[in-house]
């Protein structure tokens, strides 16, 4: 595993945008520089557009946290609800109550089966909304919980899963205060549906925000990524593989914590959950006008990950994780937050996969282990739906 070269040279950038432009079957003029530009004055125009649903019904891509998932919500729930805590979209909205600043956050779950190899919608729960909590820089305090349960439910299998809640909370050191319970007609749901909200204190001075990366900066992944997601996929029993792989969930606020008691350097944090690590890294792009080169044999993966993507057809960038996180640090103070990561044992994988640079800005781009590069986009929908 290598670590990614750390110059804000952005020439093999510039180099995957005229790749890009071949491989749509356009060849770039000799002054190439003019028709990058030109690519670029695109996607940049494209991004100003005002979002807009096209479709007359809701799909599944709406819900895959890619393309048509932040369409969805720009569209729709920006439009109507728009306020300064919602816009920056981070993972959590910070509070100012009576001189503290607290943290507050939301998730919905509805992963098909319930129960997976590795954990179940119940710990799922707990673990994502104290994860969403942590990235914002917050210690996790309390939770609330929400069951939408279809008739014909077995009561067994929902006293595994309150069970499977209470367990990850008390591991996590949050308590359930509060919470709601609605039965709806059998057929009219998938057996069990959890919504947990959260609060945390932020006990430090920290501001993390996408918006925040800067050239120079380093991008950290803590750990494997596509374990969650591809754990999903096989315990469905459609594909038939044997492999022991299991699910990563858990509960990151330990690691963050130390993350940020030794690096004041952390820009930003994100959990790399629905849309995976890709997804993350474009939405830095975007929010901090910056461009990502990440180099692809730096990326870790599990080879159990690698041979499943390469069945299905799918990149492991934008396959979910339920206990990793995605750091954009100060370039400077990148091995030392790979040392204190590394010290904790849902930190033993960081890695550093790549660095923050100029240009071009709002793209993410992938060094690829055969020397070329290529335009790492947001997907539109997920290969892999109701994964969370």
């Amino acid at each position: 595993m290598t670590t990614p070269d750390p110059s804000t040279s952005a020439e093999w950038a510039e180099r995957a945008v005229r790749e890009s432009l071949h491989e749509h079957g356009r060849e770039p003029e000799q002054e190439h520089l003019g028709r990058e530009e030109q690519v670029l004055r695109r996607i940049e125009k494209a991004r100003r557009r005002k979002p807009r649903i096209t479709e007359e019904r809701i799909t599944l891509a709406h819900g895959s946290g890619g393309k048509a998932t932040h369409t969805l919500i720009d569209a729709v729930f920006l439009e109507a609800f728009r306020n300064p805590l919602l816009e920056p979209l981070e993972d959590g909205a910070v509070l100012s109550v009576h001189g503290s600043r607290l943290v507050f956050t939301t998730d919905s779950f509805v992963v098909a089966p319930l129960f997976f190899p590795g954990g179940d919608i119940g710990d799922l729960a707990v673990n994502g909304t104290v994860n969403d909590l942590a990235v914002c820089g917050a210690r996790p305090l309390y939770l609330s919980a929400g069951f939408i349960l279809e008739e014909g439910f077995e009561v067994a299998a929902l006293q595994r899963i309150v069970t499977s809640m209470a367990r990850a909370a008390e591991a996590a050191g949050v308590q359930v205060v509060t919470g709601d319970t609605k039965v709806v007609q059998r057929g009219k749901a998938d057996g069990c549906y959890v919504n947990t909200a959260g609060v945390g204190v932020l006990d430090r001075p920290v501001s993390l925000s996408a918006a925040s990366a800067r050239p120079g900066d380093a991008v950290i992944v803590s750990g494997p990524i596509g374990e969650h997601g591809i754990t999903i996929m096989l315990a469905r029993g459609e594909l038939d593989i044997e492999t022991d792989l299991v699910s990563d969930t858990a509960p990151v606020h330990e690691l963050v914590r130390g993350l940020l008691d030794a690096v004041p350097g952390v820009r930003a944090l994100r959990d790399a959950t629905r849309g995976g690590v890709a997804t993350i890294l474009n939405e830095v792009a975007a929010a901090s006008g910056v461009a990502v080169v990440v180099e692809e044999d730096a990326v870790p993966v599990r080879p159990e990950v690698v041979g499943a993507c390469e069945l299905l057809g799918i990149d492991p960038l934008y396959v979910a994780c339920e206990g990793r996180f995605v750091a954009v640090v100060d370039g400077g103070q990148a091995d030392r937050a790979l040392q204190v990561l590394r010290r904790h044992p849902l930190g033993e994988g960081a890695t550093v996969i790549g660095r923050i640079k100029d240009d071009p800005p709002g793209l993410v781009l992938l060094k690829t282990v055969f020397g070329g590069t290529r335009i790492v986009d947001m997907l539109v929908g997920d290969p892999l739906p109701r994964i969370c």
